[in-house]
């Protein structure tokens, strides 16, 4: 299972604090061989269930509150092994100037593209940003852009879990179905549970 041990070598090195089952990273590490051994053999039967995600807030520079949720370190090791798979598959689909979430880019070279396009003539820059992006994102439609690459039907079904896993928030449970994408001003359907995990958690092959 070398790719679930990179992958909680990465969640390692990014620490971070523990979800809703009080798991620390250093208690999973007390142990890795059996707890990594039982997340390769839940993926493989195909009983693997991520765990709700812990939602905590951050203050934003307005004074409102930002949500975010943690997921345990167990599911935080899935979905790191699960991006390492399906990084390759999906980055050269994605458009040249795109540098957000992007492995080898940053932010520091989006504004060195700027400033070479404002050498060769270009005098606009538009500074915009999508309302609750994250939190608005189709489902159905992330899941079936998936289906479209990924051979493996349980890769989809994975991802499904792991989006409606749901939220705990100050002891409450909030279960979140599939999001359908919105009619123009019809804000009904929208999800009122704030955030959710920005990384994508799929499927593995047999290791």
């Amino acid at each position: 299972m070398p790719n679930l041990a990179e992958a909680f070598q990465e969640v390692k090195a990014n620490r971070g604090a523990p979800g809703v089952d009080g798991v620390t990273i250093k208690a999973f590490e007390s142990n890795p061989e059996d707890n990594l051994e039982a997340l390769q053999t839940a993926l493989r039967n195909k009983t693997y269930e991520p765990k709700p995600v812990k939602r905590v807030y951050i203050p934003k520079a307005d004074g409102t509150q930002r949500p975010l949720g943690i997921p345990t370190v167990g599911d935080r090791v899935v979905q790191a092994a699960a991006r390492r798979i399906l990084e390759p598959i999906f980055e050269s689909k994605f458009r040249e100037r795109s540098y957000g979430f992007r492995p080898g880019r940053s932010a520091h070279m989006a504004l060195e593209r700027i400033r070479e396009d404002l050498r060769q003539g270009y005098r606009y820059v538009i500074d915009a940003d999508l309302k609750s992006c994250f939190d608005t994102i189709p489902h159905d439609k992330l899941i079936e852009a998936v289906r479209e690459e990924v051979v493996d039907g349980s890769v989809p079904r994975l991802l499904s879990s792991f989006l409606q896993a749901g939220v705990m928030d100050g002891g409450s449970f909030y279960l979140v179905p599939i999001r359908k994408p919105l009619r123009s001003g019809n804000k009904s359907r929208r999800r009122q549970n704030g955030a959710w995990p920005r990384s994508s958690p799929l499927s593995f092959p047999n290791e």
